[in-house]
């Protein structure tokens, strides 16, 4: 018997989208979804387009959830993975469509491989010019992952998308490693994706696209503030303490370097978005507090020259470093 498969989506301020992403859903090849649909208190109109979408096609297995207060998307993801009742979970995002076969591919490739995730490849779509742009490849070495070491270094090294959405997540191995995401923090896919990435045993890849991503000035993408950067401190610092606790010295190297990136990718992203020197002196110096290379690290060849670059140009002192991003970024 094909197995169920949760679809969660969040909804807040999506009545623009939300109608094309439901229909994506209902309109699977794939039939045995349940789909959860959680309002945190939008306040447009997007829960009433739910609601009379739910109703105008007599979905059965669809529910919509209130949530009393605004609480952040983590809390609605939470939601999501605490009412399911699939086998599988799916996120997606209210302002994004799936393919007809999306879900169908995925359960197949699942059961096929057994692996605790698999997800296809995305197709990023700008609006209003419709222009259709590759978006999050997969880079990975292999089309399936069977070693945690092997997963985590593919993950380090940019070799698959750290997106929450667009991958089709066994229930039970989010449950049993309490794999929840943090309350409070509102753009933490990074983060999830990376303590996912710590026990996963298998990861399947289908080279094929299973989501449609689309790019507009509402997307959050185009709208970060303080709360986003304040947001990457605290990752920083929870990814910073999976390194200090970690005993196996070869998964604390990787955890290194993708605390590095992070630092590296999110002050870039920091500074695109506001260019705002306090702002981002502000996270720069929470990140000088952070684990960074040893001289022997520096001396090894078991990190890249890449790496040792990223590492070095945000450890050095505020007003230089600071000086020394601007030369860099402005050239």
């Amino acid at each position: 018997m094909d197995p169920l498969i949760t679809v969660s989506v969040p909804i807040f301020k999506c009545e623009r989208f939300i109608e094309n992403c439901l229909r994506s859903i209902k309109d699977q090849s794939y039939q045995n979804i349940e789909v959860i649909l959680v309002n945190d208190v939008t306040p447009d109109n997007s829960a009433a387009i739910v609601d009379k979408f739910i109703n105008e096609n007599q979905l059965s297995d669809w529910k919509l959830i209130n949530l009393e207060e605004n609480s952040g998307l983590s809390v609605v993801r939470n939601e999501g993975i605490n009412q399911a009742k699939g086998k599988y979970i799916f996120f997606v995002d209210s302002d994004d469509e799936l393919y007809p076969d999306t879900i169908e591919n995925l359960v197949k490739l699942a059961q096929e491989t057994k692996a605790e995730i698999t997800m296809g490849e995305v197709q990023g779509i700008k609006i209003p010019s419709n222009e259709h742009v590759d978006v999050f490849p997969i880079h990975a070495s292999s089309d399936i992952l069977e070693v945690n070491l092997q997963i985590l270094t593919e993950l380090v090294n940019g070799g698959f998308a750290v997106s929450s959405w667009n991958k089709l997540i066994s229930v039970d191995f989010l449950r049993s490693n309490k794999l929840y995401f943090t309350k409070g923090l509102y753009a933490q896919d990074s983060l999830h994706t990376f303590e996912m990435g710590l026990h996963l045993e298998k990861l399947a890849f289908l080279r094929k696209k299973t989501y449609k991503y689309y790019l507009h000035q509402d997307s959050v993408i185009h709208n970060r503030k303080k709360v986003h950067f304040d947001n990457w401190i605290t990752i920083a610092e929870k990814i910073n303490s999976y390194y200090i606790d970690e005993k196996n010295s070869a998964r604390q190297k990787l955890i290194l370097e993708y605390l590095i990136g992070f630092k590296s990718v999110t002050l870039e992203m920091n500074w695109k978005a506001q260019q705002n020197e306090e702002l981002w002196k502000r996270s720069y110096k929470a990140y000088l507090k952070l684990k960074k290379l040893s001289l022997v690290n520096y001396l090894s060849n078991a990190y890249s020259q890449k790496l040792k670059k990223q590492d070095l140009f945000y450890r050095l002192p505020l007003s230089l470093g600071y000086k020394f991003f601007r030369w860099r970024f402005d050239r």
